[in-house]
C-alpha cells in the first residue's frame, strides 16, 4: 500500500470550512474532512531530497557560503577544492587528476582578473593574518574589510602602501567595535611601523569621516586585568580609580593604557594581589616609567590609602 505524507495549509476548505491538506506524492490541496480538492499539480518549491538528521541536511543541500567581504569577490565566485577526491569521497585517477589540476590552476587565475582585484586579493589576506594573530572575531574582521573597501573606492590607496591601510582598517575596526588595540599591538602583526600605521589611520579616518571617539583607559581594563590572572575584586576597584581619575581630569593628555596600567597597578596593591610594574607594564605595552608617573599622580590627587613611589 502506497504511504502518503500530508501537510496542513493555512487556508480553509471554501464547503466545509476545515483544514486543507498537502499530499505531496500525488500534488494535492485537498480537504481533511470532505475530500474537496482545491488544487491539482502543485509544485512543491522545497528540495527534492530528503534528509532526516542535521548531518545528511549539511551534506545534500547545494546552496554555498554566505557572501563575506573577507574575499575579493565576496564569495561568489566558483572554488575548485584542492582535494583530489570525487563526490563520493573516493580518490579519482591519475589522468582526470590532472585535468582538475589545469581547471583549478586557470580559474586560480580567472578569479583575480584586474589590478583592484589583485589588491584587494592581497590586502584582505593580510587583513585575516592580523585579525588571526590578535584573535580578533569574525564581525570585526567583516567591518575592517569593509572600511579598506571604501578607501579603495575613494581612491585613497594611491601613493600608500597596502600593509599601511590594511593595518590602518584594522586599527579602525578595534576602535568601533570597542576592542581597542594599541599601536604597538598592530605594528607587531603587521609588516610596517608603527609611525605608518597611524600617519594611514588619520589620513583615511578624515577622509571617510569615521569620527571614532578617542579610546578610553576602561576600554583596555578587562583585557588587560585577564592578562594579569587579576579577581574581579581587583577589577572594579581599578574601574572605580579610573572613573575618579576621569572626575577630577586626570586622564586630561594622557594615554588610556598608562593611566590604566597605573589604576590595576593601584588595585593589586589595595587587594593585597599585587602584580610588579614590570609585569603590568609589559601587559599594557607602556614603559615602567610611565607606569611610575601616572601611580604617582593617582596616589597624590585621589584619596586612596597608599605611599607613592612604590617599586
Amino acid at each position: 500500500m502506497e504511504e502518503r505524507s500530508a501537510e496542513i495549509s493555512s487556508d480553509n476548505c471554501s464547503e466545509c470550512g476545515k483544514n486543507i491538506l498537502f499530499d505531496q506524492n500525488r500534488g494535492l490541496l485537498v480537504c481533511e474532512k470532505c475530500g474537496l480538492i482545491h488544487s491539482e499539480k502543485h509544485i512543491d518549491q522545497g528540495p527534492e531530497w530528503r534528509a532526516f538528521d542535521s548531518d545528511q541536511r549539511k551534506k545534500r543541500t547545494r546552496t554555498g557560503a554566505p557572501m563575506t567581504l573577507m574575499i575579493h569577490d565576496k564569495g561568489l565566485s566558483t572554488m575548485i577544492d584542492w582535494k583530489n577526491r570525487d563526490i563520493f569521497g573516493k580518490e579519482i585517477s591519475a589522468k582526470i587528476r590532472g585535468q582538475i589540476y589545469r581547471l583549478r590552476k586557470w580559474q586560480s587565475r580567472i578569479r583575480v582578473s584586474d589590478a583592484t582585484e589583485r589588491n584587494l586579493t592581497f590586502a584582505l589576506s593580510e587583513l585575516d593574518r592580523m585579525s588571526s594573530n590578535l584573535d580578533l572575531q569574525r564581525n570585526l574582521r567583516e567591518c575592517s574589510a569593509k572600511i579598506y573597501r571604501d578607501a579603495v573606492e575613494a581612491h585613497l590607496i594611491r601613493g600608500r602602501s597596502i600593509e599601511g591601510v590594511a593595518a590602518a582598517s584594522l586599527y579602525a575596526a578595534c576602535r568601533m567595535y570597542k576592542v581597542p588595540r594599541t599601536l604597538n599591538e598592530i605594528a607587531e602583526v603587521a609588516r610596517v611601523n608603527k609611525k605608518e600605521i597611524g600617519r594611514s589611520y588619520r589620513f583615511i579616518s578624515k577622509e571617510l569621516e569615521l569620527n571614532l571617539n578617542p579610546t578610553k583607559p576602561l576600554d583596555f581594563l578587562t583585557r588587560f586585568v585577564s592578562e594579569l590572572e587579576l579577581s574581579n575584586e581587583c577589577q572594579k576597584i581599578a574601574k572605580k580609580i579610573i572613573k575618579m581619575a576621569e572626575i577630577r581630569g586626570l586622564t586630561s593628555g594622557r594615554g588610556p593604557t598608562g593611566l590604566c596600567a597605573a589604576a590595576i597597578y593601584a588595585a593589586s596593591i589595595l587587594v593585597k594581589e599585587r602584580r610588579t610594574q614590570r609585569a603590568i607594564a609589559k601587559t599594557s605595552q607602556v614603559t615602567e616609567v610611565t607606569v611610575r608617573n601616572r601611580f604617582n599622580e593617582l596616589v597624590e590627587n585621589l584619596d586612596l590609602g597608599i605611599k607613592g613611589k612604590k617599586t
